[in-house]
């Protein structure tokens, strides 16, 4: 049975902002589809203060804003990368091709085609986010796709150099200094200096997850993205202050994460939500995190481990760590979740900036139905057929004519009839009252 040591805030209380983020975004969507870029400089100025003739940045822009980086932060931006191309390599690799001959003479097959086009946002606002860069920019590119389009917002009205340094080193074919539901719009519907993308990959506010949202059915998308989610399961073995610490390093994200605390000890529960609040008085970004953990922050208690586990399934979260003295137990036990870090030795902030698997994950319980973004995402997997024998077409005729007649779909059924009739001599009433091809022609 489960027990609520914290509890969140009742929803009546998380009504939040009252502004349509809807209706704003479609507004600004429908106004770059119609003017363009000149729609798009309106919006820079308008919300970033930011205008130049171009936001394209130039190769002497981009050599510029490196050679501005610490020489050690350009190193463990192409350290991380390293670590991201591994892993997404490896997934790429585990991707085959394939041919099989199903029947005599029948054969069929799979390939995997890169996505032509794909613009990646890079969120700029509160912080910073060099890792989206290698998160979706390296791993379109690995995943073969020819043309990377990326945009950042400026930041203080000034280029940010150690996100277009993890831009470039990413692969981006063109960076943009262009940011919100203006660069998402641009990438999205193309205007007289961007592309129109065949997809779009990367994080972002409210707003920009919105323009995503809109957008998809016209192009593709990576997810319906939320805000960040961490849970930790916890068993009497845990430290209380390592699960403290790590929720809140997800709590900065911003003021509307989900942060929750599943263990089967009352002990680890209680001193988690006390020593919580003492690193709330230290914490240099207590502002922001104090508002997730205090409004959405929870700490439940189970009778076992193994309901702590069922819990966590339930909730369905983007990021869990699991903080028990056998922490791959969680590997069979737990069926849904963005992504799970085992043990003490692994947080989730190593996944968010630096250990190489993906950071862009489901969101509001989408991990009961999907994965994060990876190789795949960039790739379409499309088949292909080929029938070389002529008895083998003949038979899949006389199953096609029946299998479409039981549909009442005559037109399909009348396309296998007529393999049937050239390769095994069947005799059909429509094929012989039209009298011959040359006839149907004339």
């Amino acid at each position: 049975m489960r027990q609520h040591l914290k509890s969140k805030q009742p929803t009546a209380a998380l009504n939040g902002s009252s502004v349509d983020v809807a209706s704003i975004v479609r507004a600004v969507i429908e106004n770059v589809q119609s003017h363009g870029d000149s729609a798009v400089l309106q919006y820079s100025e308008q919300f970033d203060s930011w205008t130049r003739p171009s936001f394209r940045l130039s190769q002497e822009e981009i050599d510029k804003a490196i050679a501005a980086c610490p020489e050690q932060t350009v190193k463990d931006i192409k350290q991380v990368q390293s670590n991201v191309r591994q892993f997404a390599e490896a997934q790429a690799a585990s991707l085959k091709d394939f041919e099989l001959e199903t029947s005599p003479g029948v054969f069929l097959g799979q390939k995997s085609n890169p996505i032509e086009k794909v613009g990646c946002y890079i969120p700029g606002g509160r912080y910073p986010l060099l890792a989206s860069a290698h998160m979706t920019i390296l791993t379109a590119k690995v995943a073969g796709v020819p043309k990377v389009i990326a945009c950042t917002p400026p930041i203080g009205a000034k280029i940010p150099n150690a996100t277009v340094a993890a831009m470039h080193l990413a692969g981006a074919d063109e960076i943009y200094i262009l940011g919100g539901v203006q660069a998402v719009a641009a990438m999205g519907v193309g205007t007289e200096t961007i592309d129109k993308v065949d997809f779009l990959a990367g994080p972002g506010n409210a707003y920009v997850a919105e323009a995503k949202r809109q957008l998809f059915g016209e192009i593709g998308i990576d997810l319906f993205a939320g805000p960040t989610e961490v849970l930790v399961v916890a068993d009497e073995h845990a430290d209380p202050y390592m699960c403290a610490v790590d929720l809140l390093s997800q709590c900065e994200h911003g003021p509307d994460t989900p942060a929750q605390l599943i263990t089967n000890s009352e002990s680890v529960g209680r001193r988690t939500i006390e020593l919580a609040e003492k690193l709330l008085e230290v914490l240099p970004t207590a502002p922001i995190a104090s508002v997730s953990w205090h409004t959405f922050g929870e700490v439940i208690l189970t009778d076992t481990l193994d309901e702590a586990f069922e819990v966590a399934d339930e909730y369905a979260s983007e990021h869990v760590q699991i903080l028990t003295q056998n922490p791959r137990q969680a590997l069979e036990k737990m069926k849904h979740y963005g992504a799970l870090f085992l043990g003490a030795n692994t947080c989730v902030s190593f996944g968010d900036k630096c250990i190489g698997t993906n950071h862009v994950l489901p969101t509001k319980k989408a991990a009961r139905y999907t994965g994060g973004l990876w190789v795949g995402k960039f790739l379409r997997t499309t088949t292909y057929q080929e029938v070389r024998d002529e008895q083998a077409s003949g038979q899949l005729g006389r199953l096609c004519g029946r299998s479409a007649r039981a549909e009442l779909f005559e037109g399909h059924a009348r396309s296998g009839d007529l393999r049937a009739a050239n390769h095994l001599g069947d005799q059909y009433e429509w094929i012989t009252s039209t009298r011959s091809r040359e006839a149907v022609a004339a």
